[in-house]
């Protein structure tokens, strides 16, 4: 089985409409707002000790948050 915690979890706009949580290609989970995409992405980030990427509806990544595989962790 593949360590999840490699792969950070995505907030992605679905073409269909809605957003969709992603990790390592899979779909985690589909919402109706992004509020709620990334309200749930957050907690699947958090069980993966991972990152949350929050794409905007363009595709780019407007925000990041870290939960355990920070490569740059604050120090102090």
């Amino acid at each position: 089985m593949e360590d999840k915690r490699k792969h950070f979890v995505h907030v992605t706009p679905n073409e269909n409409g809605g957003w969709d949580n992603q990790q390592g290609g899979e779909k985690l989970s589909h919402h109706r707002t992004k509020t709620e995409a990334e309200k749930a992405g957050k907690e699947e980030a958090k069980e993966a000790y991972t990152e949350l990427k929050i794409h905007n509806k363009d595709g780019k990544i407007s925000d990041s948050i870290s939960y355990g595989n920070d490569p740059f962790p604050p120090k102090g």
